[in-house]
């Protein structure tokens, strides 16, 4: 009896074992390129402690110009996003608007360089 007991005990937690390696193997975890998570990270602060959404549309202007006349004007000549976000660069887009981003620099000065490169490349984005 005992070895019948021990026989089903070791059937039941070898198929419990290949039961779970299976599940594993079905739903594989997505991978996600760097591009995409730096996209995904320029969105989040955008959206979130950036606060710049409630100013700029991706594609109309709001408060402030929208995100593709931006990234269009600084592809074109060739500036730096970044540095304007530092308040290291003079505003090339809608200069009479300076007064009111100015106000947003105590945030953006914040930014680590990988943020601050992760909003310039969700700008970007907004070109392709």
């Amino acid at each position: 009896m005992r070895k019948i007991l021990f026989t089903f005990s070791v059937l039941a937690f070898i198929s419990c074992k290949k039961e779970e390696e299976k599940k594993e193997s079905l739903y594989p975890e997505k991978q996600i390129s760097a591009e995409e998570k730096q996209l995904q990270l320029g969105q989040e602060i955008f959206d979130g402690k950036g606060m710049c959404y409630s100013c700029h549309k991706p594609e109309q202007k709001v408060i402030g110009p929208s995100i593709v006349e931006i990234a269009q004007i600084y592809k074109d000549k060739g500036a730096d996003i970044k540095l304007f976000l530092q308040e290291k660069s003079d505003p090339i887009v809608d200069p009479k608007q300076y007064p009111v981003m100015k106000t947003n620099f105590a945030i953006t000065k914040t930014f680590s360089d990988e943020e601050l490169k992760a909003v310039e490349a969700y700008f970007y984005s907004h070109l392709k």
